[in-house]
């Protein structure tokens, strides 16, 4: 009898798995990633996905990369190299694999890796040049759910396992841990209990060794009320992430506040900070800010209306090695800063400039800017160079005034070579 109800079960849990199938509703490759989407099946107590191409056959992704809507289920894989692929779904029922859903072949492009932040043959973050993860890599998961109980045993920390997102940076703190670190942020994630100043704070010591990727999983991840801050860090890259409400002390969206190098920001999303005290602090403070750190590529992002998209430097007090590259950015109807330029050396370079409303780029201080290959829409201004031309010319007077005219605090300028706009 026992036999015949295990039959029946088994046979009741097929009937329904094979009644039951995926329907997959959309999918595409995209940046060394795809992604798939599809219908919620009846009886399901979960899904697998797996994925193949480029020598690699039915390689199963992580849970948590496959993530309920509601209304459909989405999964990302991260991690490919450029190249074709395919995506299967396979529905779990009564503890049974279904049969897979997969996609038509999807085309993953490579990242563009270029500007100052790979010089020397660095490759910022804990993915290889061709997109895959390092050798060793450790990948964490982070969500709202989990951002204070994530854990990892880290080499060096104070205290093992560091519980919480901001625990585990500040066991890597140290630089003694020599693992490619990939942190994965999924979804919509406010302040946790465990920040530095409002802040996630990447640091690692400036160990040349070590590396770190803080990312974005698919197109909705996002840090809500909180930014990014790198010290003494190297070999670090930001990607896939959108910033919104930060109110830390700083006031950043992403900062890299001193002593970075190989630093990559690249394909985020910025929009308003909470308002600052000062009266051109409504939408926030910087969006992106520089200041100590060399060898820098900022490319991809998109600066949604800020105020003050990105300072180049402070009080650096000198103008020997600092590098940093700008390269297909989209300043959307953002104020000034496109950067704001003191002391570096910047490549400037395919960015459009859509509806800037004060100035573009802004040289000062001795730095020197070459300006390519740039699109400017109904931008006001833009380029200027401190205490000369556009900075001081008085429209009413139809002369210039340095003395009652000037964008750039009275700076001392710098130079700026233009080609191509």
């Amino acid at each position: 009898m026992k036999k015949f109800l295990l039959y029946l079960t088994i046979l009741f849990a097929s009937l329904q798995m094979y009644s039951q199938t995926v329907t997959i509703t959309e999918s595409a490759g995209w940046l060394e990633s795809a992604y798939v989407k599809w219908q919620p099946v009846s009886g399901a107590q979960s899904y697998n996905v797996y994925y193949s191409g480029n020598g690699i056959t039915n390689q199963k992704i992580d849970t948590q990369l496959i993530r309920s809507y509601g209304t459909y289920f989405r999964a990302d894989v991260l991690g490919l190299a450029a190249g074709s692929y395919t995506v299967s779904v396979k529905a779990v029922i009564a503890g049974v694999e279904g049969d897979a859903a997969t996609t038509q072949s999807l085309t993953v492009l490579a990242h563009d890796r270029n500007g100052f932040a790979f010089q020397g043959g660095r490759i910022p973050g804990g993915y290889n040049i061709d997109g895959t993860p390092k050798s060793n890599a450790v990948i964490i998961y982070v969500s709202e759910a989990t951002k204070n109980t994530v854990s990892l045993t880290v080499t060096g920390a104070t205290t093992n396992p560091c519980v919480g997102l901001q625990n585990i940076l500040f066991g890597f703190k140290r630089g003694l841990d020599n693992r490619p670190l990939i942190v994965r942020l999924i979804g919509n994630i406010t302040d946790m209990n465990v920040m530095d100043g409002g802040d996630i704070v990447i640091e690692n010591k400036n160990n040349a060794s070590g590396s770190i990727t803080f990312e974005g999983v698919g197109n909705d991840a996002v840090c809500n009320g909180w930014g990014v801050r790198l010290k003494y860090a190297s070999n670090i890259e930001i990607r896939n992430l959108a910033t919104m409400n930060v109110n830390s002390t700083a006031g950043d969206d992403f900062g890299m506040q001193q002593d970075n190098d190989h630093i990559w920001v690249h394909n985020n999303e910025m929009f308003y900070g909470n308002a600052g005290s000062d009266a051109d602090q409504i939408k926030g403070d910087g969006a992106l800010d520089n200041k100590g750190s060399t060898y820098c590529t900022f490319s991809y992002n998109h600066f949604w209306d800020s105020g003050k998209c990105s300072l180049l430097g402070l009080s650096e007090d000198t103008t020997v090695g600092l590098y940093v590259t700008y390269h297909h950015n989209w300043f959307d109807h953002s104020d000034s800063r496109h950067p704001r330029v003191r002391f570096y050396s910047a490549h400037i370079y395919n960015n459009y400039y859509d509806g800037v409303s004060k100035y573009g780029a802004g040289s000062t201080s001795g730095s020197s800017l070459f300006v390519e290959n740039n699109y400017f829409r109904n931008s006001k201004r833009p380029m200027m160079i401190s205490m000369q031309g556009t900075d001081v010319w008085s429209s009413s007077k139809q002369a210039n005034d340095p003395v009652n005219v000037g964008t750039f605090s009275d700076e001392d300028g710098g130079i700026i070579k233009a080609f191509n706009n």
